[in-house]
């Protein structure tokens, strides 16, 4: 493992509890060196790896802030790399050094999560100035860049929320719940802005001032997911030398964002479920119960009330997240926002990256609206970047033409995790004789195929009505808990044997 380097100056700007930490991935020693000493100076903590292995060992330990990452590390792949220290932490930024000013490689780079793209040698000013710029965002609260932030902030929300009607029902949504203390269930696609949601219910809540602590679900390993949700205390496991506090501990009296919380491990549920209810946890090691107050804001861009059936998800954590649910849309299915986001971010990473590009012109504008944005505003966002960072219109363009995306062909209510109701504009369907001989079926048949597809239309109209509730459908239908779940059933083989007869 890399050697890592700490300084504490007095009189720095950042004390010892705050300070950014920077993680400098270079084969070049003397290169690494000078940019550890670089970052040093500004009063960072800082680690050194001379290789990708080395570098996601050091990550994991170090929890970095910022990594400079060397464009041409021999062994584990620079863009391989890249990909994992998005993927493992997303909120770390990431600023790439290289020899050459290669465009595909600069495109590729900010492609995959890059945050700033630097040539060699380095000036250490411009440098400087780059840091600069990611440590503006991770400053401790109080400080007067925390006020520039939520300013910043405020003006992503009015941007989500004041072109679309679907969207304005979300904003009301918001305004209703933020300032109690119900659980809400945040739903939509990948890159819908959930998190966003999630700090615009956490800032018009009374814990505003508090903190807000988020934690992506599926970016943590679940064996590690339990000690970063509830800590630990000295002597738990092998190396737990010194007590660690957990993220609830950390959100006490404050608001904490579980992302993703459709890929917590089952064995970790439970202890959810318990502080949801009780409100206390203890610390793996721990003896004692630890009592808290903190608001729960949970997002997932699965049908969870699937994962509830295939017993991949507790029901009873599934009720208590999903006292509140707020669905957000998927772009394509509110196009009139796509050029105001597109002003916004051209204007946000012209000014972040000091460039000034040209407009999109109509024929690029034509083609972006025509685009069905599977990654949504994150991909809209992250195409700006990259123009930005490249200035070529033209690039991007044939990156829309040649990607072809996975479209959400399915009906709204099943990409909210609801069953679709059948579709009767045509009228009922006579059903084929049983036999398979082409007659026409008796009577007492069609009778019974019409009951039973009346029936099947009304539990799925009622557990759409109740977002798939089904003890609350019960006493709707006034059926036992227990009758309803063998309906279910019996419509489950039904829609299997369909599927089959078609597939042959």
């Amino acid at each position: 493992m890399g050697r890592e380097l700490r300084l504490i100056r007095p009189g720095s700007a950042m004390n010892s509890a705050t300070k950014l930490r920077v993680l400098v991935v270079d084969d070049d020693l003397a290169m690494g060196r000078t940019l550890a000493a670089q970052m040093l100076r500004h009063g960072f903590e800082v680690a050194n790896a001379s290789s990708g292995d080395e570098a996601l060992r050091v990550l994991n330990s170090f929890d970095p802030a910022l990594v400079l990452l060397d464009l041409s590390l021999p062994g584990l792949g620079t863009q391989h790399l890249l990909g994992r220290v998005k993927q493992a932490k997303p909120e770390t930024a990431v600023i790439v050094i290289s020899n050459h000013n290669d465009p595909d490689a600069i495109f590729t780079a900010s492609k995959l999560g890059a945050d700033d793209y630097v040539l060699k040698p380095v000036e250490a000013k411009d440098l400087d100035l780059r840091v600069n710029k990611i440590v503006e965002r991770h400053r401790v609260p109080g400080e007067v860049t925390q006020l520039r932030d939520q300013v910043r902030r405020n003006r992503d929300f009015a941007t989500l929320f004041g072109t679309s009607p679907r969207m304005e029902e979300v904003k009301h949504t918001i305004e209703q719940v933020a300032d109690t203390t119900a659980t809400v269930l945040i739903r939509g696609e990948s890159g819908t802005g959930k998190e966003v949601v999630a700090r615009m219910i956490y800032g018009q809540s009374g814990r505003a001032d508090k903190p807000f602590i988020k934690v992506n679900c599926a970016a943590i390993p679940h064996e590690l997911l339990e000690s970063e949700l509830f800590g630990y205390e000295p002597g738990a496991f092998t190396g737990a030398s010194r007590q660690k506090l957990g993220k609830f501990d950390l959100a006490n009296l404050g608001t904490l964002f579980l992302d993703e919380v459709s890929e917590m491990h089952p064995a970790l549920q439970a202890k959810l479920l318990h502080v949801l209810q009780d409100g206390e946890f203890s610390r793996l090691g721990g003896k004692r119960d630890i009592s808290v107050d903190v608001r729960v804001l949970a997002a997932t861009n699965k049908p969870l009330e699937h994962a509830v059936q295939e017993g991949t998800f507790r029901e009873d954590l599934f009720y208590r997240l999903n006292v509140i649910t707020i669905h957000i849309p998927p772009l394509r299915e509110r196009r009139e926002e796509i050029p105001v986001f597109l002003e916004f971010f051209l204007r946000k990473y012209s000014e972040f990256y000091g460039k000034q590009p040209t407009p999109f012109r109509d024929h690029a504008m034509t083609r972006m609206m025509e685009y069905n944005w599977p990654g949504n505003i994150r991909e809209l966002e992250n195409l700006v970047k990259r123009y930005v960072i490249v200035g070529n219109e033209a690039q991007i363009i044939r990156e829309l033409a040649t990607h072809k995306p996975i479209v959400n062909s399915l009906p709204e209510t099943l990409a909210q995790g609801e069953k679709a109701v059948p579709d009767r504009s045509l009228g009922p369907a006579i059903p084929a004789s049983p036999k398979g001989d082409g007659a026409t079926p008796s009577l007492l048949e069609i009778g019974r195929k019409a009951a039973m597809e009346a029936e099947r239309e009304a539990i799925e109209r009622v557990l759409t009505q109740t977002r798939w509730n089904r003890r609350q459908a019960a006493k709707i239908l006034k059926i036992s808990y227990k009758a309803l779940l063998n309906k279910l059933k019996v419509i489950e083989e039904q829609n299997a044997s369909q599927n089959k007869n078609l597939s042959a």
